[in-house]
């Protein structure tokens, strides 16, 4: 058998495995590690990503959005329904009339998605 000193360092060893195993993935997926590898911290590769990153915006900058984003939905829900649209309806008919409903009010089909 082993002793209480051996068990506790078996105990710790293997934590501190387990949590070096849970974080390895994250330091992959974020370029963090720092290695020495093509997608470094210093290489070109992660420079284009940090241009892709949206502004700061604050609180009521995202609210704002949020509320014109909305209004845009139910303005075209509203020009649907004005064509022919009933979204309460179940009609086994639904995609050919949301679709004619579109046509009729001039909207694309990737705008009400």
């Amino acid at each position: 058998m082993t002793s209480a000193p051996a068990k506790k360092l078996a105990v710790l060893l293997a934590s501190v495995v387990l949590s070096l195993a849970s974080a390895a993935p994250a330091f992959a997926q974020s370029g963090g590690g720092g290695g020495g590898g093509p997608a470094g911290a210093d290489s070109d590769a992660a420079k284009p990503m940090d241009a892709s990153k949206p502004a700061a915006t604050t609180k009521a900058e995202r609210k704002a959005a949020r509320k014109q984003a909305r209004e845009r939905k139910n303005a075209e829900l509203k020009q649907l329904e004005a064509h022919g649209y009933q979204p309460s309806r179940n009609d086994p008919n639904y995609p050919t009339d949301i679709q004619n409903a579109q046509k009729k009010a001039g909207i694309g089909a990737a705008a009400s998605q």
